[in-house]
């Protein structure tokens, strides 16, 4: 309990300090989500992890000490090693034991049942990326194979996904290679790749092709090969994930190397989804100015291939470098203008999705922390009779955040998940420094769950003292 933690008196001058209060008095949720009722929403967590949460998110919203954080994770000063040592325990005692699950798969799975006795499922996302060579890429694959195989000792269905970034397994400067030719070939049809596999509409019109100013070379046998190896990588977590039913989705990353993602991602999806019961899950990032007409043309080819397709819809996480490098090369910017024009396209996103499923095809995962984009799902899917616990239909925020939301809606009788990245510090710190960069501003507008914690144990801390 939380009188255990801190006294009483120590706790209520904590709890009623302005610091740690938020500036907003109330909060004011209409819609079929009841997000105002804390002991309901936060009734399955244990006092010392709310208070623990709140400490983390209150230290979250302050921007110095998130620059203290992401000063700690890119310092070059951390080479030195008493230095390096420090900083990391620095980091794991707060940002890491806060927003990931932890150091190997026996760690994360004990917090997958944990969410798992709350009402939620974990995304498991062994957190692996930008893998330079082959033998990296063989290692990495062990580690996404044993990360599936971990989820056979963990209660059935508490699992949702295994999160793959397609850079861990295939070396990116071949991904990069890739995507230059699919973009060639996009924009001069007669151009032949003959290693291509079926798949999916990859672009769209508006999509951007400033990375490929000139034709590419062909690739070479040796890139051929390694081509080959990566899709057999693919096709081992594929087999894997089917042998442990569990649905594998593949992460959206930088646009210099998404079009090979999704090139990766479709082929896959044709091979391993069948029976309107789809594996293989794409991402769409909706801060993309074309990532509505993106997945429309997606969605319309696999149902012409007769392919059912699952997507997790998130809003995105390379703002900041797609924006400089598209200033570098003095093109207009891949990404919406504006925070709104991105809700829009993901609530469009989202309503197209819900009618698919609606409908009797596709699959989502409505990945978002904007309780208006919660609300205006849940009304939807409300409104064209999804049933609830739907497997066709899900929600998911990062674990760590938006918890609320999470417990709101799964209180409102949908499926959540949690993603829940896991790894060394070391291997985590990418992510971690990711989500600092990205999200300093939803970070420090995290408004609704420190309110919700705050009252939340507020009402516990007088139910102990009377």
């Amino acid at each position: 309990m939380a009188n255990r933690l801190l006294s009483p008196k120590l706790l209520h001058r904590l709890l009623s300090s302005s610091s740690f209060s938020s500036s907003a008095a109330t909060v004011t949720t209409d819609s079929i989500l009841n997000l105002d009722d804390a002991e309901a929403l936060f009734s399955s967590v244990p006092t010392p992890k709310l208070l623990r949460s709140a400490i983390n998110l209150h230290a979250a919203a302050i921007e110095p000490m998130v620059d203290l954080g992401m000063w700690a994770m890119s310092s070059r000063f951390t080479n030195t090693a008493v230095v390096r040592e420090v900083m990391l325990a620095a980091v794991r005692r707060t940002f890491y034991e806060h927003f990931c699950a932890g150091e190997g798969a026996a760690e994360a799975g004990r917090r997958v049942a944990g969410l798992w006795e709350s009402g939620l499922r974990g995304m498991l996302n062994y957190a692996l990326e930008h893998a330079d060579d082959n033998k990296s890429c063989d290692r990495n694959v062990q580690g996404f194979v044993q990360t599936v195989e971990s989820t056979n000792l963990l209660p059935q269905s508490s699992v949702s996904f295994i999160i793959v970034k397609i850079s861990a397994i295939c070396p990116l400067g071949l991904l990069q290679r890739v995507s230059d030719l699919l973009r060639w070939q996009y924009r001069n049809k007669s151009f032949h790749l003959p290693w291509k596999l079926n798949t999916l509409s990859i672009f769209s019109d508006s999509s951007p092709f400033y990375h490929t100013p000139t034709k590419p070379d062909p690739l070479t046998p040796e890139e051929e090969s390694d081509l080959y190896l990566a899709h057999q990588r693919l096709e081992k977590i594929c087999e894997k994930c089917l042998e442990a039913n569990v649905r594998l989705s593949i992460d959206a990353e930088d646009t210099f190397v998404q079009p090979a993602i999704d090139y990766f991602t479709y082929s896959a999806a044709i091979a391993h989804n069948k029976d309107n019961n789809p594996i293989v899950y794409g991402t769409i990032q909706a801060y993309l100015k074309d990532a509505s007409e993106r997945l429309y043309r997606a969605v319309r080819s696999a149902e012409k291939m007769g392919v059912p397709m699952g997507f997790k819809l998130v809003r995105g996480a390379y703002l900041s470098s797609e924006r400089q490098l598209a200033a570098s090369l003095g093109v207009e910017s891949p990404i919406h203008n504006t925070i709104d024009q991105t809700h829009a396209c993901f609530n469009e996103c989202a309503s197209f999705m819900l009618e698919k499923i609606a409908n009797g095809s596709g699959a989502v995962v409505l990945a978002t922390h904007n309780v208006e984009s919660g609300n205006m799902a849940a009304a939807k899917a409300q409104e064209l009779g999804i049933e609830k616990g739907n497997q066709k239909l899900q929600f998911a925020q990062l674990y760590g955040m938006a918890n609320a939301l999470s417990y709101g809606l799964r209180n409102a009788g949908f499926e959540v998940s949690k993603y829940m990245p896991f790894g060394p510090v070391e291997l985590v710190m990418p992510y971690l420094l990711r989500r600092a960069i990205e999200n300093r501003g939803l970070l420090s507008t995290s408004t609704l769950d420190r309110v919700l914690l705050r009252k939340e144990l507020m009402r516990r801390l007088k139910a102990a003292i009377l």
